[in-house]
């Protein structure tokens, strides 16, 4: 069992076929809703993950902080840095949180037809376990640039 870092297989040929729509929500056209859910070390997610699934998800020991299948995320609409596309989203935190995570999955939570449910986009590992017991817990995403945004189209 195992997390790695990875944009998913399933993902790189959905994007050829036009499931994917990173757009923010007041572009024309309007963004997919994607969201970030949060796993366990004993998760198996990696390039292979097609789909969010519950199995190993985390679940939250005191509160309600986190709710299964994750938290939305902003999208920000892709821009071009040299000859790099990228992709980049808002922070995200849970509050009042107790809970141990090792890895997350990106997964696009819209419906268009023809496209998986709940379509994998890309899986992230935190090179081990984080917890957080009654304080906040949040992922901060890497600088919106062709070195460092958290997906890229070079």
């Amino acid at each position: 069992m195992a997390i790695t870092s990875a944009v998913c297989n399933s993902f790189k040929q959905e994007i050829l076929q036009g499931y994917h729509s990173f757009n923010a929500s007041g572009d024309t056209p309007a963004g997919n809703a994607f969201k970030l859910a949060l796993y366990t070390s004993s998760a198996t997610i990696n390039k292979s993950t097609t789909a969010y699934s519950a199995t190993n998800e985390i679940s939250n020991t005191s509160g309600s902080a986190y709710s299964a299948g994750g938290i939305a995320l902003t999208n920000i609409t892709p821009v071009l840095d040299s000859d790099t596309a990228i992709c980049d989203f808002s922070n995200v935190s849970w509050s009042s949180a107790s809970f141990t995570a090792n890895g997350c999955l990106i997964y696009d939570d819209s419906t268009v037809t023809g496209m998986t449910t709940d379509a994998a986009v890309c899986t992230i590992a935190f090179g081990g376990d984080k917890t957080v017991t009654s304080g906040t817990f949040t992922i901060e995403f890497p600088a919106a640039a062709a070195s460092t945004a958290i997906i890229q189209i070079a």
